[in-house]
């Protein structure tokens, strides 16, 4: 037997905090205003290789398309940031977003999302029709959770929550059902501009707008190919992912970090030794980021980037050496690209001497452009 509006509406809040969901909104299943503004994001090219996204673009503007007759849309949120770690940071490391340091999300969330839906279903009725969602498909889950009230739109792009800051992840149920909805959430970004002002890369043509093939966070996860050499200074020592843009944001200072255990760094992410990372085999690597989203970028990605993190170190004296090394044994290209970059970035006679060698040897075409470049370039 079916709950009365009110009642059904209550019981999901109720239920999906007891499940560890920390924000819940609900908001119509009607066509999505802001889809307008995500079709010409991405037709004037700001999301890169992300081609995925210029698919499906129906889907994206009306939820209904997903799940026909659906009436209504439960937006939820789930806190990641974790404790403060303690200690200084010693030695040649790198950095992993603070969401990508603990176990993988999609794997948590979509699990208590099959567990609020059961339920849910069961006091809705077997009448009622529903699919949940955690970052998986065609959905515009940003701009639906402002419509439900969890949090607007910075002009870093990321929603923020009023109470709890931006250091949370976004799921979706939509159902057929007919629920109380919540009123949207209201901008208090203000005259703020930090975040647009901290970013290394320069991301934000404007406020409100993100240059995907800009950020750091498409450079080290989503790009798969070489990245793009006047970028790679701005890239710092992030690994996967990047935080600035937030870190810098006043309304971060609410966080109160996850109650999740799943969420809280593994030994070897926070953070990650980058000598290390870089000389692991698949095996290794594949042991260290099982249920990670730093197996995304796969292996050649992640050491692609500790080649960047270590060539922006400027700790020739320790990180030369192992590059050299990793530039004569490692098979991977993209991985040998970068690394020659590094050495030539880093200079001195030990690093000129491998680039020289390794140019003797049979390279791939991208290799030997960057060893070449690296040698007229790099400073004894």
């Amino acid at each position: 037997m079916s709950l009365p509006r009110a009642q059904l509406t209550r019981f999901v809040r109720d239920e999906a905090t007891r499940l560890g969901f920390d924000l819940v909104g609900v908001t119509s299943a009607n066509p999505l205003e802001a889809a307008q503004y995500n079709a010409r994001w991405v037709a004037q090219g700001y999301a890169g290789d992300m081609t995925w996204l210029e698919r499906n673009l129906d889907k994206r503007a009306d939820p209904r398309e997903l799940v026909p007759g659906a009436r209504s849309v439960i937006c939820l949120g789930m806190y990641y940031d974790p404790p403060a770690t303690a200690g200084e940071r010693r030695g040649l490391t790198g950095r992993i977003s603070r969401y990508a340091r603990g176990d993988d999300y999609h794997e948590i969330i979509k699990s208590r999302l099959a567990t609020l839906w059961q339920a849910f279903h069961a006091r809705a009725g077997e009448a009622v029709a529903g699919r949940y969602f955690v970052d998986t498909a065609p959905v515009l889950e940003r701009e639906l959770a402002a419509r439900a009230g969890l949090g607007w739109w910075g002009k870093n792009t990321v929603l923020i929550n009023r109470r709890g800051g931006s250091y949370f992840f976004l799921a979706e149920l939509i159902t057929t059902a007919e629920l109380e909805l919540d009123e949207p959430a209201t901008d208090h970004c203000g005259s703020c501009t930090r975040c647009l002002d901290a970013c290394p890369t320069k991301a934000f043509p404007e406020a409100y707008v993100l240059d995907a093939r800009r950020c750091i966070s498409y450079l080290n996860i989503e790009l798969k190919g070489s990245i793009p050499e006047p970028l790679r200074h701005g890239m710092g020592d992030w690994l996967l992912g990047c935080d600035i843009c937030q870190d810098v944001c006043p309304w971060n200072r609410r966080s109160t970090g996850t109650s999740e255990a799943a969420f809280h760094p593994r030994p070897g992410l926070d953070p990650v030794d980058l000598l290390e990372l870089i000389r692991m085999d698949g095996v290794a690597f594949n042991e260290r980021f099982r249920h990670n989203p730093a197996k995304r970028p796969k292996r050649r990605g992640m050491l692609r980037n500790a080649a960047v993190a270590l060539g922006n170190s400027g700790r020739g004296e320790q990180a030369v050496p192992v590059l050299v090394q990793v530039l004569r044994e490692e098979e991977e290209p993209l991985v040998r690209a970068h690394v020659a970059w590094a050495l030539g970035k880093l200079g001195g006679a030990q690093a000129k001497s491998g680039l020289e060698a390794a140019r003797e040897t049979e390279l791939d075409e991208d290799v030997q452009a960057e060893i070449d470049s690296a040698l007229r370039n790099v400073k004894t």
